[in-house]
C-alpha cells in the first residue's frame, strides 16, 4: 500500500508546476519512492544475491562472464590498463552490454555498476582528452574551469556506457616523496575541499540523477600526510601510517569529505593508510561512526583495490572487520595467481561469516540497500542497456579545447631573467632537447592508458615539440635534438625535462633530485653557451637548484596530458602565466616535508608563487 500511495504522489508532483510545488518537495518525494522500492527489493533477496551485490571484479579476472550471474555480482570494474581487445569507444559500450545482460538474467534482474579510474579524463580509453593532473589544476585553482573538466570527462565515460569514476581525488598531501601527490590539488586544505567539490558537480550534477556519473571521494582519509618509512610491501609513503590528533584528522583531511557529501558525492573510497596504526579498511568509528552516523553520508562506501587485504593474514578475518567497519562494496577484483583470494573465495567467506553470525544481517541489508539506491538514483534499473552513440565525443575538438585552456592556465613561471619569454615566433631558431619533447606518454603521467602510464604516442595528442612548430611562422625553425648532442645554428635552447610516468607507492622516492640523465642534458646545453629555458615536466616540485640558476627562465608545466598547445600558448605570449604554486616548493631533500604554516619555513619557492609577463 505504501509502494502504490508513492506512486501516485509521485504521478500528481509531475503534473504541478514547479512554481506550486518547491523542487526539495518533489526530490524528497522521489527519494522516499526509491527508499520503498529497495526495501521492497532487499527483502525479496537471498543471502547470496545480497552478497554478489557486494562484490566488484576487475573484468580482466572474471574465470568466466557466465560467474556475473552464478554469483550475482554487483559490481565490474576496469582498473589501469583493464581495456577491451580493441580499445575505442563502441568496444566499451560492448564489453559493458555484454556483462549487464548477464546481470540481467539473475531471478531479480538487478543490473550491474561499472567502475573506472577516469582521473584526469577518461584516461583508460584510447584517443580519449587527457587533462593536467590535478596538482596542475590546482595550480590554476579555477572551480568553474575544474567542474567543466568533470563534467567534459563525464560524457566522455558515458559515451563508452559506464556509470561510475573513481574521482576526485581529495588527498591533502603533504609530503613530496609521496607517489600520489599529483593527484592531490594542493597541500592547502581549502582548494583541496572547493576543487574537490566543483569536480563532484561536474560528474554528477547538482543532484544525483540518470544524467549523472558517480563521483568517488578519495581516499579516506589522511593518505596525504602518511609517515615516510611507514609503508607496506615496496612502498616507501603510499598506505604508511597517520599520527595526526583526530583535531587536525578532521579540520584538514576530513574536512574535503564533509562538503563533498554536503554537495551530494554518491561513493566514497576507503584508504590504503593507517590511523595511529590501525588500518581504515577495518576503522569501525571513522568508517561508521563518523563518514556514515556524523557525517551522514548514506551512499557507497567501496574498498580499495584489495584493501581489505592488508587487515589480517587471515582472509576472512579482513572479511569480517572490513564489513562490520562499515564497507559496503569490496573491491575483490581477482588475480591471475591462483594463490591469491579471489571473488569466490570473498563470496564464499561472507556468507559463512553471517551465517555463523560474525556479521550481523543488519549491516549486509545496510550495504546492500546503500548500493541499490545509488543504482536507482543514476538510473540503472531504468535503462541498464546502453546505445554506443554519441562515441564522437571522446575526444573531441570542443574537449581538446578545455584541456587547452587548462593546461595554459596551470603552467608556473619560476624566472624569467631579462625577459627571456615569451619566445619570438619570427625568424628565431628553437631547439628543443629532452626525451619529454616529443613524447605524449610522459607529458601524460601515469593513469594513462595504463595503471603506471607509458611511453612514446601511447595515445593520441600534441607532443610540445609539435606544439612549437604549429606555433612560429616556419616550422623549420624548430628542430628536437633528443640527447642534446647536435645544438649547432641555435638562436635558443628549450630543455624539456622531468620524471619519466608512475603511479601510486611505485612512485615513492627518497630523493626527488633531477636525474643523472637530465644533470648531463644540461650540461651539454650549457657548454653551448646559448641562453636556454627549461620546462619541467613532473607529479611535483622537485630539487632543482644549480638548474634553476644557470637557466634563463624555467617553467612547472607538472603533467599537462594530450594537449601540448596549452604549452605554447603561453612560452610565445599568446596567454600570460596565470598559475601559482599550490604546493611549496622546497630547496632541499632535508626541508621535506615542508608546507606554508611551518615553525621553520624558508623554502625556494612559497606557496601561492607565480610569475607573469606583466
Amino acid at each position: 500500500m505504501e509502494k502504490a500511495r508513492m506512486k501516485k504522489l509521485c504521478l500528481l508532483s509531475n503534473k504541478i508546476t514547479k512554481s506550486i510545488i518547491p523542487i526539495f518537495l518533489i526530490h524528497i518525494i522521489s527519494c522516499s519512492s526509491i527508499d520503498g522500492e529497495v526495501s521492497e527489493l532487499v527483502s525479496s533477496m537471498t543471502l547470496e544475491e545480497k552478497i554478489g551485490q557486494m562484490t566488484q571484479v576487475d573484468y580482466r579476472y572474471l574465470a568466466d562472464k557466465s560467474d556475473i550471474k552464478k554469483y550475482f555480482l554487483g559490481s565490474i570494474l576496469s582498473g589501469g590498463g583493464s581495456t577491451p581487445p580493441t580499445n575505442q569507444p563502441s568496444s566499451w559500450v560492448d564489453l559493458y552490454n555484454g556483462f549487464q545482460k548477464e546481470a540481467l538474467k539473475t531471478r531479480l534482474k538487478i543490473p550491474l555498476i561499472y567502475g573506472i579510474d577516469a582521473v584526469h579524463g577518461h584516461n583508460n580509453v584510447l584517443g580519449a582528452t587527457m587533462f593536467p593532473h590535478n596538482i596542475g589544476l590546482g595550480c590554476m585553482n579555477d572551480k568553474t574551469l575544474v567542474q567543466d573538466i568533470a563534467a567534459a570527462t563525464a560524457e566522455e565515460v558515458k559515451a563508452t556506457g559506464l556509470d561510475w569514476t573513481f574521482a576526485p581525488c581529495v588527498a591533502v598531501a603533504q609530503d613530496e616523496r609521496w607517489g600520489r601527490t599529483y593527484e592531490s590539488y594542493s597541500e592547502d586544505s581549502d582548494i583541496v575541499t572547493e576543487l574537490g567539490v566543483a569536480s563532484t558537480i561536474g560528474f554528477q550534477g547538482k543532484t544525483l540523477n540518470k544524467n549523472s556519473v558517480l563521483a568517488c571521494a578519495k581516499h579516506f582519509v589522511g593518505d596525504g600526510n602518511t609517515v615516510f618509512g611507514t609503508g607496506t610491501n615496496w612502498y616507501k609513503i603510499d598506505r604508511g601510517d597517520v599520527v595526526l590528533e583526530e583535531e587536525e584528522l578532521r579540520s584538514k583531511y576530513i574536512k574535503p569529505f564533509k562538503e563533498s557529501i554536503n554537495m551530494g558525492v554518491g561513493s566514497i573510497m576507503v584508504s590504503y593508510n593507517s590511523w595511529k596504526g590501525q588500518k581504515l579498511h577495518g576503522h569501525k568509528y571513522l568508517i561508521n561512526d563518523v563518514l556514515k552516523k556524523e557525517l551522514g553520508f548514506d551512499g557507497i562506501v567501496v574498498s580499495d583495490w584489495a584493501g581489505i587485504n592488508e587487515l589480517d593474514k587471515d582472509y576472512k578475518t579482513c572479511i569480517i572487520q572490513s564489513i562490520n567497519a562499515g564497507i559496503d562494496m569490496n573491491m575483490v577484483p581477482g588475480s591471475l595467481n591462483p594463490d591469491d583470494n579471489s571473488y569466490d573465495d570473498f563470496i564464499r567467506l561472507a556468507i559463512e561469516s553471517v551465517e555463523e553470525g560474525s556479521i550481523p544481517m543488519e549491516r549486509i541489508d545496510d550495504a546492500v540497500s546503500r548500493i541499490l539506491r545509488i543504482k536507482k538514483k543514476i538510473g540503472l534499473f531504468d535503462n541498464p542497456i546502453k546505445k554506443p552513440k554519441n562515441t564522437d565525443v571522446v575526444g573531441s575538438k570542443k574537449h581538446r579545447e578545455l584541456a587547452r585552456k587548462s593546461v595554459r592556465k596551470s603552467l608556473v613561471l619560476l624566472k624569467n631573467e631579462n625577459q627571456i619569454l615569451p619566445l619570438q615566433k619570427n625568424n628565431s631558431k628553437i631547439t628543443l632537447v629532452g626525451e619529454h619533447a616529443d613524447n605524449i606518454g610522459y607529458q601524460s603521467g601515469g593513469w594513462t592508458i595504463h595503471w603506471q602510464g607509458g611511453s612514446g604516442d601511447i595515445t593520441p595528442g600534441t607532443t610540445i615539440l609539435d606544439a612549437f612548430k604549429s606555433a612560429v611562422s616556419d616550422s623549420s625553425n624548430i628542430r628536437h635534438s633528443k640527447d642534446g648532442g647536435d645544438l649547432s645554428n641555435s638562436d635558443i635552447i628549450v630543455a624539456v625535462i622531468g620524471e619519466k610516468p608512475y603511479s601510486e607507492g611505485v612512485g615513492d622516492r627518497d630523493s626527488l633530485h633531477l636525474s643523472d640523465e637530465d644533470i648531463r642534458l644540461i650540461e651539454k646545453v650549457k657548454r653551448s653557451k646559448l641562453p636556454f629555458v627549461v620546462i619541467l615536466i613532473s607529479g611535483r616540485p622537485m630539487i632543482i637548484n644549480e638548474v634553476l640558476d644557470e637557466s634563463d627562465a624555467f617553467l612547472a608545466a607538472w603533467l599537462p596530458g594530450t594537449e601540448g598547445l596549452g604549452i605554447s600558448d603561453v612560452i610565445f605570449g599568446d596567454f600570460d602565466f596565470t598559475g601559482k604554486l599550490s604546493m611549496t616548493w622546497p630547496k632541499s631533500m632535508k626541508q621535506i616535508p615542508i608546507n606554508y604554516g611551518d615553525s621553520s619555513y624558508d623554502p625556494l619557492f612559497k606557496f601561492g608563487f607565480g610569475l607573469s609577463y606583466e
